[in-house]
């Protein structure tokens, strides 16, 4: 007899080898499909500005964004390691332009003149800034190194990837897909629905998995013969296997599916005669506990030292 536990468990075997047949459609989905985000535009957009006034714009936007979240003035100054006032002048001015009001305007520098042969080089892809000095040099700059590096900084910034997060993998996506999907949270729901959306193959899989255990739940051993022939029009080989299987023990089969009778009992008992046999294998490796020598006097005559010499040198 073959009870719904173990039919279940030789389809979540054909499940996951279907699953990892299909590990692409596993790493393309979890690549968001805007792909990372660039901060280009604020990068061109803080060029003309000052380091001050930069640092100053992007302090104010990353403080309404924290109130935007809900944050306190108080836990807002612990986080950015600020002071409060601080914290409390960001948040009255609406706008970065009233913190700026009444500065003086940017001179300009002694890198402007050169900044558009920079921004040519950089998008030729060279990077390296000290080569990038000596270039300047030859062309007439005078300034110091560090001025080339705070200009390039945001450009690096830019540069460093954003790692995205792991995708799942094939025994999650198989967890997910054989429970039942009122079961799943609010993010291994969304992430599974993000997998089956970028492989069909897995949707057709999912399908199969929800109609079987509709079957196994209801019991409806007369639907059983469809599923199968569904199965087998699909292009999933694993999914063969295991329908080849259901008819190989058709009798069985549909005895577990009429019956409530189970071998659950023998399954307990199997597994308790195999957790003893280790319990004696692990028993009989380990050595013996030694025993200290008694060093009590000899009390058998035959055993003192006249005999044993009498024995040992004869008469």
């Amino acid at each position: 007899m073959a009870d719904r536990f173990h039919l279940w468990q030789n389809l979540g075997t054909a499940v996951e080898a279907t699953v990892r047949l299909h590990n692409s459609c596993l790493n393309t989905a979890a690549i968001s499909p805007d792909g990372p985000t660039s901060d280009g535009d604020r990068v061109e957009a803080m060029k003309g500005m000052s380091p001050i006034e930069a640092r100053i714009r992007e302090r104010h936007a990353t403080i309404h964004a924290l109130l935007a979240q809900g944050h306190g003035i108080r836990e807002i100054a612990r986080e950015l390691h600020m002071g409060g006032n601080t914290v409390r002048r960001n948040a009255r001015a609406a706008v970065p332009g009233q913190l700026l009001s009444g500065r003086s305007q940017r001179r300009p520098g002694q890198l402007d003149p050169y900044k558009p042969h920079l921004d040519k080089r950089w998008a030729a892809g060279h990077t390296n800034a000290i080569l990038l000095h000596a270039e300047l040099q030859a062309l007439g700059y005078r300034g110091s190194y560090q001025i080339i590096s705070d200009y390039l900084r945001p450009r690096r910034r830019q540069r460093i990837r954003v790692v995205p997060p792991a995708p799942p993998g094939a025994r999650r996506v198989t967890g997910w897909m054989m429970r039942h999907p009122d079961h799943l949270g609010d993010g291994e729901h969304q992430q599974f629905a993000a997998v089956l959306a970028h492989c069909p193959e897995l949707k057709a899989l999912h399908t199969h998995v929800r109609s079987f255990a509709e079957i196994l739940h209801t019991r409806s051993s007369h639907h059983l013969k469809d599923w199968i022939t569904a199965a087998r029009t699909a292009d999933l080989p694993r999914l063969h296997t295991c329908a080849t299987g259901l008819e190989k023990d058709w009798d069985a089969v549909l005895q577990g599916l009429s019956t409530h009778k189970n071998s659950g009992p023998v399954e307990s008992r199997v597994n308790h005669i195999k957790m003893v046999k280790r319990q004696i294998r692990t028993s009989q490796a380990s050595p013996a506990p030694q025993t200290r020598p008694s060093h009590e006097p000899v009390t058998d005559p035959s055993c003192s030292r006249a005999s044993l010499t009498g024995t040992l040198l004869g008469p």
